[in-house]
């Protein structure tokens, strides 16, 4: 059965769907942030219908759905966050919950429930990370590209196989990186234009086998090869979280690099000066903590934000 790890990272937590060493999912989550799945007691501060605004322990408001006819305005009541807070180009969009009595099946929280590990298999998460930050995946005969917006995320396909042959290729790889782009909302897939019903019928069958276990909706091809697919968003996936923290996601795997590095002597840390002014005091101590070594930052403008380095070098003397 495929099993959720977790591993505790510095300034940030990571989890992994993992089937007999094949990585079939990942998350990703930032201490502070709410997540789909928590329940609790919260004021409702206002109320138009089924729907309304209420206040969060945390001191963040919340949009609530699923509210009881007699429900009222400064009552308390039990929620369950159906969506974290996002932060997307231009806005703020507000987590969201639904009542208890109302909220249904939610899905299982990998951080909650997922086993602990030192750390993630050897690579794993690296990979993951590199390829969300260039948006772009590559397979045999063509690319997908990856583009978030605030309406959705567009997949474009380009390649040098016939255009039912690109199509049908490109199925497989996306159905293998929505979820470990943990993408959910709307997705539209710009596939290359397929001139017959057959043609369009075959990537749709595709389609159906290759989604078969991603939870969603979706339109059948249209004559123009676009097809929108509709999954359950729980919050920002890697892909939302570049587009809006690309400096917040590359301090982080700068500390992640810095602690994966062994030997004696002193962690030497080399950043660009944008993620020099990112890592916090804590997420330093801690690195040392956890290396036993101490630890020295050099920033080089000539390093792009996502290329940190990290080696050990010797004690000063």
């Amino acid at each position: 059965m495929p099993e959720w790890v977790v591993e505790e990272g510095i300034g940030e937590r990571r989890a992994l769907l993992i089937d007999r060493e094949k990585v079939l999912a990942a998350k990703l989550f930032w201490p502070g942030e709410l997540q789909a799945g928590e329940e609790f007691g919260g004021k409702l501060l206002r109320k138009a219908g089924s729907r309304g605004m209420a206040l969060h322990p945390s001191g963040r408001e919340v949009l609530v759905d699923g509210l009881p006819r007699e429900a009222s305005e400064g009552a308390s009541y039990r929620f369950i966050l159906t969506r974290a807070a996002m932060t997307e180009r231009g806005r703020f969009k507000l987590g969201a919950a639904r009542s208890v009595e109302s909220a249904g099946r939610i899905a299982a929280n990998p951080f909650a429930d997922g086993a602990p590990l030192r750390q993630l298999p050897a690579g794993a998460w690296d990979d993951i990370w590199q390829t969300a930050s260039s948006g772009a995946v590559e397979f045999a005969g063509g690319s997908l590209l990856f583009a978030t917006t605030p309406a959705m995320t567009l997949i474009d396909i380009d390649g040098e196989l016939s255009p039912r042959e690109l199509a049908l290729a490109a199925v497989p790889e996306i159905s293998r990186w929505l979820p470990l782009f943990d993408l959910g909302g709307s997705i539209g897939v710009d596939f290359p234009t397929l001139q017959t019903k057959a043609d369009r019928k075959a990537v749709d069958e595709a389609l159906d086998d290759a989604l078969a276990d991603f939870p969603h909706e979706r339109t059948a091809m249209n004559g123009f090869g676009f097809v929108q697919i509709v999954a359950r968003l729980e919050g920002p996936s890697l892909l939302h979280r570049f587009a809006t923290s690309r400096v917040g996601m590359a301090a982080r795997m700068a500390l992640h690099r810095a602690e994966m590095v062994e030997g004696p002597g002193v962690t030497q840390l080399t950043v660009h000066p944008a993620l020099k002014a990112r890592l916090k005091p804590e997420w330093l101590a801690e690195l040392e903590r956890r290396t036993a070594r101490p630890v020295r930052i050099l920033a080089d403008p000539g390093l792009a934000i996502e290329a940190a380095t990290a080696q050990i070098v010797a004690h000063d003397d």
